[in-house]
């Protein structure tokens, strides 16, 4: 667990829309930062600001490589429990990538989860530049991810699956993007609510993408317990095999949380227009079909 906090510790100085403080000879960074990290709070000398959406701010639809502002990230729901992120950078990163779904595109990154085959695969592209599985060799080697790619930072958060042989330590990540001074989780196949000590690595998440099967992963009264604790802005809902899932998972997730269908499979989120309340959104999965680059 050192190992993993002091991952999380090296962007600390970057927490926070607009830092107000760095450490003395932190370089500049090509992203903007975020307030992900929740451990961050105690570090002495460094303070943070966020900024607090305004009324009647919107989310945009968006369209699969239009150019993005500095300010934007693109979440396409290709279906199951993968998600295209665009960044304005031009980084595509798809997550439980199964080799599937998206057509004529090679990601910059993907990330994996094992517990089922439709959350890998064994044979990736090659031409992928990275490919981030979210399992390690054993308990005592987890998978520990944290790369600086352009406008992105990617680290993951190791929790334990069910298995054949019992519980299996560390054999599953929750992804975390940090973008556009936005913290986005894709929580993988989450098998158990997460302890306090990863609660505090995933940090404060500003979108978060949940399997809401009931059952395959954690059963819907566990499962919404962790988006009540998360209290992200968006929850995109996945792993939802078909409507009557779907629909349960809306109908037992507290009043306090709003619920909107778009009717698309894309949305573009930003700091400044996320919704002041915590709000479901429930995106179409949507395939992605394009020429090659």
């Amino acid at each position: 667990m050192m190992i993993r906090l002091m991952s999380c510790i090296r962007t600390l100085v970057f927490t926070g829309l607009g830092a107000l403080a760095l450490a003395p000879g932190a370089r500049a960074e090509p992203w903007t930062p975020s307030h992900c990290v929740a451990l961050a709070q105690g570090v002495p000398g460094v303070s943070f600001a966020r900024l607090v959406p305004g009324e009647g701010a919107r989310l945009r639809d968006a369209a699969f490589a239009d150019p993005l502002t500095p300010d934007r990230v693109r979440l396409h729901f290709l279906g199951h429990a993968s998600f295209l992120i665009e960044t304005e950078a031009g980084l595509r990163i798809v997550t439980d990538y199964t080799g599937h779904a998206l057509s004529g595109v090679v990601p910059d990154v993907v990330t994996m989860n094992k517990a089922h085959s439709s959350h890998n695969t064994l044979s990736p592209d090659p031409a992928i530049p990275h490919v981030l599985r979210g399992w390690g060799e054993g308990p005592d080697l987890p998978a520990d991810h944290y790369l600086e790619l352009e406008d992105t930072i990617i680290r993951n958060v190791t929790t334990d699956i069910r298995s054949y042989a019992g519980r299996e330590r560390d054999a599953n990540s929750i992804f975390v993007f940090e973008v556009a001074g936005l913290c986005i989780g894709h929580l993988g196949h989450l098998h158990h609510e997460p302890s306090a000590a990863q609660y505090a690595l995933m940090g404060r998440l500003d979108v978060v993408m949940a399997p809401v099967d009931g059952g395959y992963t954690m059963d819907l009264a566990s499962m919404i317990r962790v988006l009540e604790r998360v209290r992200a802005r968006i929850v995109l809902p996945m792993h939802w095999f078909g409507p009557g899932n779907l629909e349960r998972f809306l109908a037992g997730m507290p009043d306090d949380f709003a619920v909107r269908r778009p009717g698309t499979g894309e949305l573009e989120v930003s700091l400044a227009t996320l919704p002041r309340e915590p709000t479901v959104i429930v995106l179409e999965p949507q395939p992605v079909f394009a020429a090659p680059d």
